[in-house]
């Protein structure tokens, strides 16, 4: 790999890392990138990405957990619904047509988006959401949803989350518990299958780390009214960047 092509990944991995740390989703950029911009093959790209969650995902998980945005029993819930559910995931890939798949994400991503910004206060005291069952369930979505689209799981738990009027910071912290599990799950996976390229995804692993850092240090310098509008913005753009990708044809 040429010395510029690294460095472009390197820094593109950390403004994704940026994302994943401050407001949990912008994984769900770094495939297409790496597919459609360095021509890698879709099963190097999914799998440098998901290598990558791991690390991204404990750093932001222990940053978050710091500031106490993180109810480690009731994360653990979610993760214990996500794990068996990525399976289940891994087995509708193969029958679930992309093209279907990612407009429904991007319609649900959107929506979510254009709910928070219709609130007109942020929510500062988070939502208690103790039941087992409710969190068993809001896990499954999260661990099938990321089996099906080779995202660590915030994609979907962020938005889940917002719309039941968790604050921006928790849900934050809950997504971040959930992606180094599953990404540790599907990077397994990976490795026997011998699609894993150690070095790609070193690279982007590195990018993500310093980034996702730097985003979570960000996420609790910034007031929770100010977090909920990021949120809210970003998960209307990243809709409408599954839009555009899917009309120009580049699922």
């Amino acid at each position: 790999m040429e010395p510029l092509t690294i460095g472009i990944l390197c820094a593109v991995s950390i403004f994704v890392g940026l994302l994943i740390g401050c407001v949990g989703i912008g994984g769900v950029l770094l495939v297409p990138f790496l597919t459609h911009a360095l021509g890698l093959s879709i099963h190097v790209s999914i799998a440098a990405a998901m290598f990558g969650y791991i690390f991204v995902g404990a750093v932001a998980a222990v940053l978050y957990g710091r500031h106490g945005s993180i109810e480690w029993p009731k994360a653990l819930w979610l993760i214990a619904g996500a794990m068996p559910a990525a399976y289940f995931g891994s087995f509708l890939v193969s029958v679930t047509p992309a093209f279907s798949l990612e407009l429904i994400i991007a319609v649900l991503v959107g929506l979510a988006g254009l709910n928070a910004l219709r609130q007109k206060s942020a929510v500062t005291v988070e939502r208690k959401i103790s039941n087992p069952v409710a969190l068993l369930t809001i896990g499954s979505i999260t661990g099938v949803g990321s089996a099906l689209t080779g995202t660590g799981g915030p994609l979907f738990a962020v938005p889940i989350l917002v719309s039941l009027n968790v604050s921006a910071h928790a849900a934050i912290g809950f997504s971040q518990a959930v992606q180094m599990p599953l990404a540790f799950l599907a990077t397994m996976g990976n490795l026997a299958y011998g699609i894993v390229n150690i070095v790609i995804g070193g690279i982007v692993a590195s990018g993500l780390v310093i980034g996702g850092y730097l985003g979570a240090r960000l996420a609790h310098i910034l007031s929770p009214v100010i977090m909920q509008r990021v949120i809210a913005w970003v998960l209307v753009l990243v809709g409408l960047f599954l839009l555009c990708k899917l009309s120009l044809g580049l699922v």
